[in-house]
Parts: C-alpha cells; structure tokens; sequence
C-alpha cells in the first residue's frame, strides 16, 4: 500500500534530526531524551523534526543538485524570474520525492513503524533510518570527496567508506552534488550560447550593433526549448544523474 508524501517527510524529518544530535556528539542530550515518556517523546521529534525539514533536504537528499541545475537553466534562458523561484523549489520538491522514494519507502518500512508500534527505541530507529540514506549518499558521491574529507577529520582515508562517520559521508555528498550539478549546468549552457553567438554575429554583420543581442536571442532560445521538450530533457537528465 502506497503511503502519502507527508508520512515520507516526517519520518525524514524525525532521521535528520537524530542525525544531527550524532553529527555533534550529543550523547548526553541523547540519552536524556530516551529516559523520557516513550509517546511525549514521540510528539516532540516530530514537531521539531518539521521545523528542521528544508535543512534537511539540502544535508541528504538530491535536492540540491535539483535546485542548482534548474537554476542554471533559467539562467542559461535568459529569464531572470521564470519560472518564479517558489515553481522550481516545488518542482525540486517533488523530483526529490520522485528519486528518493526507494529509500523512503525503506525508512518507513524498517524504521518508522516498527518505532510507532514500540517495537524498537530510538536509538536503533536512527542506526535503522539511516543505513537508506548512508547507501544512497555514497552511491552519488565520489570516492576523492570522501578521502579529502575523512583526511581533514583524521580518519583514515583508505578505510572502507561503511566505516567512515556521518559527519565525514554528509559533507562529501553535498559537496559531489555540487560538483554534479555544476557539470550538468554547464552542458545546459552550452546551446544557448551558440545561440547567443549566432545572433550577435548575425547582428554585426547586418550593422545593428546598437540593438541588445539578448533581446533578439531570447524568442529563439524559448523556441528551441519548446520545440525539443527542454523540461523533460532536463528533469530526465537530472533523474538519470541519480543512476535511476
């Protein structure tokens, strides 16, 4: 049976927020929320896990490879505020929800509710929730990021990447989703150039030098993005990206 989005975002909330306490080493603070009323317990996480969500996209999830290549791309258009920045960030969202719903699933299967039926404690619903987002992390990150950073931590960087901490896979991921990004950007950027560079020239040698090439580009470039289905191009390269 399908679960709903919002069940999905909570239970990712509740992982990060566990995350965080072990990214600090908050053993104590920890151990002082296992001594409290298993329900009240529950009730607190969630609601502070909620506030704690867009942080969260950004920390574990492909959100911000999402974000950055759609960001580009209107760039690369020429439209400085189309799309709007609230219709990409809730096209993110939901490509977001779209790639990481394998994992989802599994934290809601192993660790969310055996948790909510008391079947296991906190503490072993935070190793459980995230053994998915550990495998999907270092699936997309590369092996030079997690060397450079499991050296600047002092751990050993030719160790087994399952035994490296939190701390070290987060920060590696979020920077190859930089890098990820940014490369994908770059051969969006490319065909519009060329556009750019057609109608400069063309403009040139016609004498026109005083017109705006950018305001003769931009009808062609919106053409060309209707015309091969630029959105499903991208949104189907982005996905791709994720090896799905």
């Amino acid at each position: 049976m399908k679960k709903s989005a919002a069940v999905f975002l909570v239970s990712l909330a509740a992982v990060m927020l566990l995350s965080t306490a072990a990214l600090a080493d908050s053993e104590d603070t920890l151990q002082t929320l296992l001594k409290g009323d298993s329900e009240s317990l529950k009730i607190v996480v969630m609601l502070t896990a909620i506030t704690l969500i867009p942080s969260m996209l950004i920390m574990l999830t492909g959100f911000t490879r999402i974000i950055i290549v759609l960001a580009i791309l209107r760039n690369a258009t020429g439209l400085a505020n189309m799309p709007p920045n609230m219709v990409l960030i809730g096209l993110s969202l939901f490509i977001t929800y779209f790639v990481m719903s394998p994992a989802l699933n599994k934290i809601y299967e192993d660790a969310y509710q055996p948790y909510m039926k008391d079947e296991i404690v906190l503490e072993e619903f935070t190793q459980r929730a995230m053994e998915p987002l550990r495998d999907f992390m270092l699936k997309q990150t590369y092996e030079t990021d997690l060397s450079f950073f499991a050296k600047l931590s002092g751990e050993d960087p030719n160790s087994s990447a399952d035994k490296l901490p939190d701390s070290v896979v987060i920060t590696a991921f979020m920077t190859s989703e930089l890098k990820h990004a940014f490369a994908i950007g770059f051969f969006l950027y490319i065909p519009f150039i060329v556009i750019d560079m057609i109608v400069a020239s063309t403009l040139m040698a016609m004498g026109m030098m005083m017109l705006p090439p950018a305001m003769i580009s931009l009808p062609f470039k919106i053409l060309l993005f209707v015309l091969v289905d630029g959105w499903q191009l991208t949104i189907g390269t982005v996905v791709k990206s994720f090896g799905g």
